[in-house]
């Protein structure tokens, strides 16, 4: 087993765990996940984008919602410019609080 130290916070910690093949904890991720992975993440390389502000707002969201209260977050999208959380989005991350 590596003596190496595996960075386990941020996002990159979990991209550099998958390309190198192993989980956070240190064990081998299993082939058949990785092979799955890799062929949905190749199709994922492959689709036409249409603009980073309608990404970065997606990605704000998934994760905004982990970290903060929904009244929180849906001002800090409408104070940066984006559009308001949307009632399909609040019912899923937020269990239609």
């Amino acid at each position: 087993m590596s003596t190496e130290t595996q960075n386990t916070t941020g996002a990159d910690a979990v991209d550099a765990a998958i390309a190198k093949g192993i989980d956070l904890d240190g064990s081998p991720i299993p082939a058949d996940k990785l092979n799955l992975y890799n062929e949905v993440m190749a199709f994922e390389a492959q689709r036409q984008r249409s603009g980073v502000t309608n990404t970065m707002r997606s990605r704000i969201v998934r994760i905004g919602a982990k970290h903060l209260s929904q009244s929180d977050l849906n001002q800090k999208l409408i104070d940066a410019d984006f559009p308001p959380l949307k009632d399909k989005e609040i019912a899923f991350y937020y269990g239609g609080k």
